[in-house]
């Protein structure tokens, strides 16, 4: 059965409502938004088995898999916001397996057989999210994900990618390309030539799983501050709101806020991604374009987009506008530039022409990029330290899975996730402003001109502009 969508009567309740720019989310600010569970606030000093710095999915899963491990630990996450500030509570809520960083450079740095595990454990984890927290906890609608294509040179990027798929084990079970025709049997998306699909994703609401995560962790034990920012004082020891914190290990899943840390100041780029909520469409809008399966969407041109339908009947879709800020800035509490919104809904209006589509919601938030554009968990054996993410906007899975590793280092475990490509240094550091504002600038117009020639030329080829720019971004 498929939950009830939002009414045409609904759709006129909510028509003369304005924008909601900012408040961090969607997921955060509706009018239905979950309660958040109850947090502590660090008053006093304290010693721990571990402390974890960051109370997103990064830090509460690498909680969670200690917590199965061994449950005397004893363990504090330290969160300096509240949950669901950072990329935890401002994503679309897509769950799926799809390749996390850069196979290739996974397989010259550790092996095959590293990178295979990595691309099993993926699959796993995000079975083992749902099962644990419960579908009906999560909204959780397993239907699949699709990467479109709408030229002739996207075309020819899915093919090149399934063929890569199948280099790397995928059979037509996991991975397969679509017809245009059977496409829009699923969604009716205009002027597509076709899509890779993999019945590996969930959409769920990103909010509501990590307040569930959060309430079974308590209920293990784990202590979860928020307000409560970190500052490493002395050996193993951390100050919180004046209070001296002790621990035996530590976690840092700080994500992009990594740069606001010493020495971390050019390991990670914030790249800001946007996204926007319309208002909800009626039944028959929903009977023009499908989508009953509730897929994730992805697009396969340079200037990337992603898209889900929600529970409620809308449909969300992200991308990028003014991707990164002079100096490694963050945002203004999720606020969107109008002119991104109105690129975003530009995009979504090409994709579904026939329907009438006002956005309702729009929100932004900073994703931790590395200069390989792929995700690592490092082990300083010697402190006991081990610091993860990088997942490069692919965190809802990838998360989980980095918390797994974690929990094995640091548990002086030695198993197939220990010796997977994850696990390594973080790549070389990032340029200096003002090259890297400039380098930031320059690549995303060098995309948006590679869009529009691949289209106006009809190209079969990815152009030149673009192999260009992912040979400067690191991404090639």
């Amino acid at each position: 059965m498929y939950p009830a969508i939002a009414t045409i009567e609904h759709a006129h309740q909510v028509k003369d409502r304005q924008l909601q720019n900012g408040n961090l989310s969607f997921w955060l600010s509706r009018p239905d938004a979950p309660i958040a569970p109850d947090t502590e606030v660090v008053s006093s000093d304290d010693a721990y088995d571990v402390v974890i710095v960051g109370g997103g999915v990064s830090g509460l899963w690498t909680a969670w898999s200690l917590c199965a491990a061994d449950p005397a630990l004893s363990i504090a996450v330290m969160e300096a916001e509240h949950l669901g500030f950072g990329a935890s509570g401002r994503n679309g809520g897509i769950v799926a397996t799809k390749s996390v960083g850069n196979r290739e450079l996974f397989h010259r740095h550790a092996g095959r057989e590293a990178v295979l595990v990595i691309e099993r454990e993926l699959e796993r984890s995000m079975h083992q999210i749902v099962n644990d927290l419960g579908a009906g906890n999560i909204d959780a609608r397993h239907g699949g994900w699709l990467q479109v294509a709408r030229s002739p040179s996207e075309q020819a990027r899915i093919e090149a990618l399934l063929a890569s798929g199948r280099k790397w084990g995928f059979s037509e079970e996991r991975l397969r390309l679509l017809s245009a025709g059977q496409l829009r049997a699923l969604i009716n998306v205009d002027g597509v030539t076709g899509a890779l699909y993999s019945p590996e994703n969930f959409s769920v609401d990103p909010v509501k799983l990590l307040y569930r995560l959060a309430t079974l962790l308590k209920a293990r034990g784990v202590r979860i501050f928020t307000r409560s920012r970190t500052e490493p004082v002395g050996e193993k020891i951390l100050q919180v709101n004046g209070h001296r914190i002790g621990w035996r290990r530590l976690v840092i899943a700080t994500e992009a806020y990594s740069v606001q840390q010493k020495g971390w100041e050019r390991r990670v780029l914030p790249l800001i991604s946007s996204v926007v909520a319309t208002k909800p469409l009626s039944t028959e809008q929903w009977e023009q374009i499908g989508w009953r399966n509730f897929e994730g969407l992805a697009g396969t041109a340079h200037t990337f987009f992603y898209a889900k339908r929600t529970e409620d009947g809308r449909i969300l879709i992200g991308g990028r506008g003014k991707a990164y800020h002079y100096g490694s800035r963050f945002d203004d509490n999720g606020k969107v530039a109008e002119s991104t919104v109105a690129s975003i809904m530009k995009m979504a209006k090409d994709l579904f022409p026939a329907l009438e589509l006002e956005p309702e919601y729009a929100w932004c938030g900073p994703l931790a990029i590395m200069r390989d554009w792929s995700p690592f968990v490092q082990h300083d054996r010697a402190a006991d330290i081990v610091r993860l993410g990088g997942y490069a906007g692919q965190g809802m899975v990838a998360a989980h899975l980095a918390g797994r590793i974690a929990a094995d280092l640091l548990l002086g475990r030695s198993t197939p996730l220990t010796s997977s490509a994850w696990v390594r240094s973080p790549p070389r550091r990032w340029e200096p402003e003002p090259f890297r504002w400039l380098g930031a600038t320059t690549l995303n117009a060098a995309y948006s001109l590679a869009d529009m020639t691949e289209k106006r030329f009809r190209m079969r080829r990815t152009s030149r502009i673009a192999r260009w720019a992912n040979a400067l971004s690191g991404r090639a």
